[in-house]
């Protein structure tokens, strides 16, 4: 018996050694190759023919012939033959997933806009509509998703809140407020969560404030609202407040003035030297520097959103849990009035609300 074959018995197939070792090359892709019909055998002749010497065909007698590097060369060619057939794969189904969270992204807003008439400068549609590239980057997709679906959140938790604070006794310490106010605080922080994972992905986009509506990104700071601002806003909804709960809450927002001034300087820094970076085209690799510069702003837009969360978490300390209820109340509908605005300010005549 020729030494290049080891007849095994598997469902009546004998396999020359070198077509074992293409077996072994692609594995697990039963489309990569085929079982030769002349190559099965009936069991029973199987059977039969168990004892007898095999000898192998004219066919097989010619290939194990064939010198070392052309079996070599044909092996290396399936390999890389099935590599390119994976990575084709692979492209063809991110394809498709990035195809499928466009279409829901449009869909929903289409529905929503159907619904609310809401002016679609959140960029949930009109953005990606006018994206020449053709292509939405998957986190942005992501995004925008579940940013929709925080907002419908918010909204439902907002009307469950106000009709807690109506319901409650005038005690400074209930229970039921106590639940709410936590699940609002988890919802604020759920919002950040998902925009530092964005903040990655495109932090230009986020800091556009393009998913927002065109009234929200009138009072739009670094990636989202002004703490300073959120205090200024709740502040004539606290009184009347204990003598050490004022000064707390001034104390509060003056450090957050501090911090957003801060914060505001470092923006406009990392602008200039982002400018002036590119404006000195000479010096070597000037694009890669200013590629890494702005890397920065992942920093700032987590450093703003933990001055938020920051802010929350500090008014529901120096608050009673009614106080700090009708303080998230307070913010969620400011938020919602903005959000009218925008519908207003889309649905006047012969005008459009514009990015």
């Amino acid at each position: 018996m020729n030494s290049a074959f080891v007849p095994t018995r598997r469902m009546g197939l004998y396999e020359p050694m070198h077509q074992m070792d293409m077996w072994g090359d692609f594995k697990g892709n039963n489309n990569c190759f085929d079982i030769p019909p002349s190559m099965i055998f009936d069991d029973n002749e199987s059977e039969n023919t168990s004892h007898k010497s095999i000898e192998p065909s004219h066919k097989y007698d010619e290939e194990s012939s064939k010198p070392a590097d052309k079996v070599l060369r044909r092996l290396a060619q399936n390999r890389e033959a099935a590599r390119k057939s994976r990575l084709r794969k692979k492209a063809y189904v991110q394809q498709l997933e990035n195809s499928k969270l466009r279409l829901i992204q449009i869909e929903q807003e289409i529905e929503r806009s159907r619904q609310q008439g809401v002016c679609i400068g959140s960029g949930l549609a009109d953005t990606n509509l006018l994206r020449s590239s053709g292509t939405t980057n998957p986190g942005i997709a992501t995004f925008e998703m579940e940013y929709a679906q925080w907002v419908e959140e918010e909204n439902r938790q907002i009307s469950e809140l106000r009709n807690a604070v109506n319901n409650n006794n005038g005690s400074e310490d209930d229970e039921e407020l106590r639940s709410f106010v936590e699940s609002g605080m988890r919802h604020y922080f759920h919002l950040f969560k998902i925009k530092q994972t964005t903040a990655k992905a495109d932090a230009f986009y986020l800091m556009s404030g393009t998913w927002k509506t065109c009234a929200e990104r009138l009072f739009f700071w670094i990636g989202g609202f002004r703490p300073s601002e959120f205090l200024k806003v709740v502040a004539p909804n606290l009184e009347p407040l204990e003598e050490q709960q004022r000064v707390d809450v001034c104390n509060l927002t003056q450090s957050c003035q501090q911090a957003e001034d801060a914060l505001s300087q470092g923006m406009l820094k990392l602008h200039q030297i982002v400018s002036e970076t590119i404006a000195d085209g000479g010096q070597r690799n000037y694009m890669g520097d200013a590629m890494e510069k702005l890397e920065a702003l992942v920093r700032f837009v987590g450093q703003a959103d933990h001055l938020r969360g920051e802010t929350l978490q500090q008014i529901c300390r120096i608050l009673t849990t009614r106080k700090a209820a009708l303080a998230l109340l307070a913010l969620g509908e400011y938020l919602q009035r903005l959000r009218a605005l925008s519908s207003l300010w889309a649905s006047r005549p012969n005008t459009s609300c514009t990015t």
